[in-house]
């Protein structure tokens, strides 16, 4: 039997659009179905149609690396099993049924243009750290801002390549993202999609916020977290990691840690998500070739009310390692 590749569902009334995974919105969500039996793949594979406000999107190739056992029957077998012959000739099964496309990438000048620190994030950074410390988060993390005194975290793959750029908006005193308001996030694609800089039918494959300091520092251990923001504050106040961050709950995935090829990785997860990324962290072992472990710092550490208040960890780092450790002479342990 000849296999079709999988499909957006098309618009057919509200009963094709469903509960965003992610956000929860209704009505938002678009699946993928099999190209075969035009059922939904999985009810977490699809798109969310809030893309300034969410951005979620979970392609069949994403999930077939993820779960590879769920591979179509017509590419199980000799030569594509897991056990016998490992992830690239997962990969090469997943290329078969889903002819790939290189990702889309936007031009370096659209960086260069965006640097600045006239946004309300570093606004909110300079009220903890030194000019010389946010200048090397400047450094390494190429931060921009927009004429809104937006934060604009770029996307930088392991190829030099700019996938994309995370626009959000922080409270320059709490350093609080601004999650009520018109326009609270959006992307750089987008933006350009909207002006005719980049095709309509831009091909958006989202990597790790700082994947591209991997090739910068070849040999320090990485540390992984949810936000850009903690990333960010993780790379001032513990300098001997590397800091990348996944950009939501549900972006650290197997595919992205293809890049962490023989590196050791620590996992951070904030508090409420540590079963997950616990479960994830065992689907990476199985199918990368990446030591990898994952800390309990909030979950052994975190006071019940910040529990309670949905601490995430780089409120945690500024309020609990820099204020108990001096970081010049004591080691943390993670």
């Amino acid at each position: 039997m000849n296999y079709s590749p999988p499909y957006l569902e098309k618009y057919k009334g509200k009963c094709t659009r469903h509960t965003c995974p992610s956000c929860k919105t209704k009505q938002s969500f678009t699946l993928y179905l099999n190209g075969n039996t035009h059922e939904p793949i999985h009810h977490t594979v699809g798109r969310c149609n809030r893309e300034s406000k969410c951005g979620y999107h979970y392609t069949p190739k994403q999930y077939f690396i993820d779960n590879p056992q769920k591979l179509p029957s017509t590419f199980q077998g000799e030569g594509l099993g897991v056990r016998s012959h490992g992830t690239y000739n997962i990969q090469n099964a997943i290329k078969q049924i889903i002819p790939v496309q290189p990702p889309g990438s936007i031009p370096l000048s659209y960086i260069i243009d965006s640097l600045s620190p006239n946004n309300n994030f570093v606004s909110f950074l300079k009220n903890h750290f030194s000019e010389e410390q946010i200048q090397k988060v400047f450094e390494n993390y190429l931060l921009g801002a927009t004429k809104n005194k937006e934060v604009i975290f770029w996307q930088i793959d392991i190829y030099g390549k700019v996938r994309t750029g995370k626009i959000m908006q922080y409270n320059p005193i709490t350093g609080r993202r601004l999650k009520h308001q018109s326009g609270a996030i959006n992307w750089a694609h987008n933006k350009l999609k909207k002006s005719g800089t980049l095709p309509e039918d831009y091909n958006l494959q989202q990597c790790f916020f700082g994947e591209h300091l991997l090739n910068i520092y070849p040999y320090k251990t990485i540390g992984i977290v949810e936000s850009e923001k903690a990333a960010t504050i993780a790379s001032i106040l513990i300098p001997e990691l590397i800091w990348l961050a996944t950009g939501s709950l549900n972006g650290l995935s197997v595919e992205k840690c293809l890049t962490l090829e023989n590196r050791s990785v620590i996992l951070f997860p904030d508090l409420g998500a540590f079963e997950k990324w616990t479960q994830k962290m065992f689907e990476i072992q199985k199918q990368c070739y990446t030591k990898i472990t994952i800390s309990r710092l909030l979950e052994d550490d975190a006071k019940n009310a910040e529990r309670k208040n949905g601490l995430d960890i780089a409120d945690y780092l500024i309020e609990e390692l820099k204020s108990t450790f001096s970081l010049n002479s004591q080691k943390i342990e993670f």
